[in-house]
């Protein structure tokens, strides 16, 4: 291939040299029969008769001259005419060229290489073609189906709550509240601006003037996402003083993968410094030590503050008391349970000046609920499984990050004016939201918080003691087990209602 383009490009300079020697003969051979006779038999006008003046000659040269520069200007003109048209079917050829390659190599997806804008367009609606928009797909059940969610301009309304999401989102987030802008947006264009093809009519307002829709007219719309497809929304418009609906139908395609980059990364020798802000929780900590001893560290050092416990304050002073330069920071509680592999992930998905990971804590629930079955709970190791009458994800806490120690100082630190339970976190947190630096936040299997009971101390604020009282509710167990006991008296009335009624029966 690499010799058949360059014997067509070989061929391309030949054409365009011999095309220019072309020209420039036809314009020769063109001066050669417009000048002047200059043969010596010839008489010149005004030499016999003289009946022309001097003048005469010197403006029959200058037409002359003016023709010649007019025709050399329209053929070079067209010269360069030439050559650009040569170039562009020199472009599509390599073009065409390229792409006979990529697909005899066999790449599926496109890299850094522009794709051809025609082939794009087709991948695009092949995408709408297999998902389920205009026909629907077999299903082998129920569950196969893919639900969607709701929408209006000021609220989002949401199947999958988890724990903490609410049924109804308002204020919406800001990414997917730009995204259903634009979405809307995109749909009064629509129905705006009709294509010949789209099955609406003309309408007219009251004083006969077109009828145009804005985004006071959106009704209610509805979205979801095919992971390996894109998302559809469903849109729906309606004037107030109208009874029919506009309807739009969009569709969002995935593109093709497209490789970022590619990097090695040897963690072999990255330092964590694990920080534990600890007040009185003495068994706790013998239980965080025995953790820390079998996972085969052994170097830690005891600093010791003579005042009030304030979590921030713990993790400031701990962060600032390493003196060997940078290092990589875990901030930790002593009721978390961690695994070797978990921090791995802590090296792998924090970078100085670039990324902190803010990792969602596996929480276990109160252990003489869950294992309410059994004479003794189970060990600690034998409750680190991610169940739902065992724990959740929590996803609400923040506490738990991995951080260089050079860009928790130049972010600040934790602000010293939170005092007693809760929200130093969230504030260190939304001052990385607010920052240049990536958050990297996910749920991690090797990261879990054990149960413990809490208190809510009276001195706290209402806005802290609230949150108190809610984790505290949300860390007891599940909502089944939760039901069981909130009924446990009615189940219990019940039982001894079956077990009378047994009773007379077989008396009877």
């Amino acid at each position: 291939m690499p010799r058949r383009g360059l014997i067509l490009h070989t061929r391309t300079h030949w054409l365009l040299l011999g095309l220019a020697l072309l020209c420039s003969l036809v314009l020769f051979m063109y001066l050669l029969e417009c000048a002047p006779q200059t043969d010596g038999n010839a008489s010149l006008p005004g030499v016999v008769g003289e009946n022309y003046g001097k003048e005469y000659y010197q403006a029959l040269l200058q037409e002359q001259e003016e023709h010649y520069q007019t025709r050399a200007t329209s053929l070079k003109r067209q010269i360069a005419q030439l050559k650009q048209e040569l170039q562009e079917m020199s472009e599509k050829m390599r073009s065409l060229q390229e792409r006979r390659n990529v697909g005899a190599n066999g790449i599926g997806y496109q890299s850094n290489k522009e794709q051809a804008p025609s082939d794009l367009l087709e991948f695009l609606h092949s995408q709408i073609d297999k998902a389920e928009v205009s026909i629907g797909a077999k299903l082998p059940s129920e569950y196969g189906v893919i639900p969607f969610e709701s929408f209006t301009l000021m609220k989002v309304f949401q199947l999958e709550m988890g724990l903490t999401r609410h049924p109804e989102e308002k204020p919406v987030r800001k990414d997917k509240r730009d995204e259903l802008v634009e979405v809307i947006e995109a749909g009064l264009e629509v129905i705006n601006n009709p294509d010949e093809d789209d099955e609406q009519e003309d309408e007219e307002g009251p004083l006969g003037e077109k009828l145009i829709f804005n985004e006071n007219d959106f009704v209610e719309g509805y979205y979801r996402t095919e992971r390996d497809k894109g998302t559809q929304y469903e849109l729906f418009f309606k004037k107030a003083d109208l009874t029919e609906y506009r309807h739009v139908t969009l569709f969002r395609p995935f593109g093709p993968l497209m490789k970022v980059k590619s990097e090695m990364i040897d963690i072999t020798r990255s330092i964590i410094n694990i920080i534990v802000p600890l007040a009185e929780r003495t068994e706790a900590f013998v239980q965080f030590m025995q953790n820390f001893s079998e996972s085969n560290f052994h170097n830690y050092t005891l600093v010791s503050l003579n005042e009030e416990f304030n979590r921030g304050r713990g993790l400031n002073v701990g962060a600032r008391a390493w003196d060997k330069g940078e290092v990589l920071m875990f901030f930790c509680d002593v009721d978390i349970y961690f695994s070797a592999e978990f921090l791995n992930s802590c090296r792998l998905n924090a970078e100085p000046g670039k990324k902190v990971f803010y990792p969602v804590v596996f929480s276990l629930y109160n252990p003489a609920i869950v294992y309410a079955n059994q004479e003794v709970p189970p060990p600690v190791e034998q409750q680190l499984v991610h169940k739902k009458d065992s724990g959740f994800w929590r996803d609400f806490g923040f506490g738990m990050t991995c951080q260089y120690r050079s860009d928790f100082l130049t972010i600040g630190g934790f602000d010293m004016e939170v005092k007693g339970w809760g929200g130093e976190d969230v504030h260190l947190y939304r001052k990385y939201l607010h920052g240049d630096l990536i958050v990297i936040r996910t749920p991690v299997p090797g990261l879990f918080h054990l149960w413990h009971e809490k208190r809510c101390a009276d001195e706290l604020t209402p806005e802290q003691y609230r949150m108190c009282i809610q984790s505290k509710a949300m860390n007891e167990a599940s909502h089944s087990h939760l039901g069981m006991l909130v009924f446990r008296e009615e189940i219990e009335t019940h039982l001894h209602k079956q077990a009378y009624r047994t009773n007379s029966e077989a008396v009877g």
